[in-house]
């Protein structure tokens, strides 16, 4: 399909590749890398992003994060566009350093969270920069540091992570640490590094024993995730367009509604729309949500996208 509009929206999972112009280096050394992760730490705090999983290798690197308020695009064009012109200065160069358009692929979180965290935790020691799952842990340029408890860290969410392996730190820890092991031996290059119909359900013949049956799913190339998922997400994109007439004075209403009931209990919009589960999120975001659609009218693809959640999300919190 031709390339088309990034889709976005806060609270939005994406998995994020960016590459070196022609493949080529994008880090010389630890002093580089440094760098990067010192602007991602900085755009990290004042965006509200939160950041699951990265790995910087010598000419590309992974991010698994939720955006913030302000979106991906502009996150990534600060991002990179900084990174560059620091670049080309201590290296004395001109001209691009990156691909000029990285890879964002919005993701499924109930399907694929997990396996996205090991296998962007696993790029180092699988492309040989570390010899051992135990050398991994030393590995100051990826996130398994931080998850292993190695390196403290205040804008990477080691506790969301944790969250999908236990409720306790140490066994969520080790059982975050075996399902990495588990994974070493799972060759997931081509199921997570795009969407599409063929990826989202695992090869061809599993798409061409669906439609023997058939069952037709919806797919797409920018999405990873079920058929209901993509169909979700390209109706938030179309709710986007339609909001462009909307009324201002309305948007506006609703904006400063969450905007208040945040204040009121002690946290800010991003925490808000990042997924958290921390008390009193859940609560907040169950009331912000019968308000909206209840008193303001809102669809629930609209809703969603104010609350920072899927439209499944707001569907289920109405039914409870």
């Amino acid at each position: 399909m031709p390339r088309g509009a990034r889709l976005d929206a806060p609270g939005t999972l994406h998995h994020v590749i960016v590459r070196g112009i022609e493949r080529g280096a994008i880090f010389q050394d630890d002093e580089d890398r440094s760098e990067y992760v010192r602007r991602l730490h900085q755009l990290v705090k004042v965006s509200g992003t939160a950041v699951y999983a990265y790995s910087l290798m010598s000419n590309h690197v992974h991010l698994l994060l939720k955006s913030g308020t302000p979106g991906l695009s502009t996150f990534m064009r600060r991002l990179l566009s900084g990174y560059a012109q620091y670049y080309n200065r201590r290296h004395h160069r001109v001209g691009y350093v990156f691909q000029n358009r990285y890879r964002s692929i919005i993701c499924e979180e109930e399907a694929y969270f997990t396996k996205l965290v090991a296998y962007i935790h696993l790029n180092p020691l699988k492309a040989g920069l570390v010899s051992s799952i135990e050398e991994l842990e030393k590995y100051a340029w990826s996130g398994h540091a931080i998850m292993m408890g190695r390196i403290g860290c205040d804008w990477f969410d080691r506790d969301y992570v944790l969250q999908f392996f236990g409720n306790r730190e140490g066994a969520a820890r080790n059982a975050y640490l075996s399902y990495l092991k588990e994974e070493m031996g799972v060759d997931r290059e081509y199921e997570l590094t795009g969407g599409g119909l063929v990826r989202s359900h695992g090869g061809w013949s599993n798409v061409l024993s669906m439609r023997k049956q058939g069952l037709h799913e919806e797919g797409d190339e920018r999405i990873l995730g079920g058929g209901d998922f993509v169909h979700e997400v390209l109706e938030e994109a179309s709710e986007a367009v339609k909001r462009q007439v909307a009324s201002g004075d309305r948007v506006e209403q609703i904006q400063q509604e969450i905007l208040t009931a945040c204040q009121n209990s002690g946290i800010t919009v991003d925490m808000l729309r990042s997924g958290s589960r921390r008390v009193p999120i859940p609560t907040l975001r169950k009331t912000l949500v019968k308000k909206l659609v209840i008193e303001y009218g809102l669809s629930l693809a609209e809703t969603a996208r104010q609350i920072g959640v899927t439209t499944g999300a707001v569907s289920q919190l109405l039914r409870r």
